[in-house]
């Protein structure tokens, strides 16, 4: 016990919390996406229905996640690490990764998919 009254395994824990966050300076590029087609693609697959997507028009959804800030989040769906290829594969196929989910698996092409992430991830 800390002179605190907190356990001293707490205050352990606390270097471990900074590092789940993803480095400031890391931005996921993903190889052969296109920011400004992905914009366009989640436009047309209407993913704003579901989603808060900045700088796509009338996505203001609130049943999914909003989707800023794509970039600085340590995970995909709460439990996938946030990488480039794992994103653009929870895209085409959410259910084929994760069972329960609520989000559809989507007829798209792996570009349109790598396009979308790439804005995701430039968009913040």
């Amino acid at each position: 016990m800390t002179r605190t009254g907190r356990p001293l395994s707490l205050l352990l824990l606390l270097p471990l919390l900074f590092a789940c966050a993803p480095e400031r300076d890391y931005v996921p590029k993903v190889v052969d996406g296109d920011a400004d087609r992905g914009r366009e693609a989640l436009a047309r697959y209407e993913c704003g229905v579901c989603h808060m997507i900045p700088g796509v028009a009338d996505a203001l959804g609130k049943v999914g996640p909003a989707l800023g800030d794509y970039s600085r989040r340590s995970y995909v769906a709460g439990k996938f690490p946030n990488e480039p290829n794992t994103l653009v594969r929870w895209i085409v196929d959410a259910p084929a990764m994760a069972p329960q989910t609520a989000m559809p698996a989507i007829s798209m092409s792996e570009q349109e998919a790598r396009d979308m992430a790439a804005y995701l991830y430039e968009s913040d």
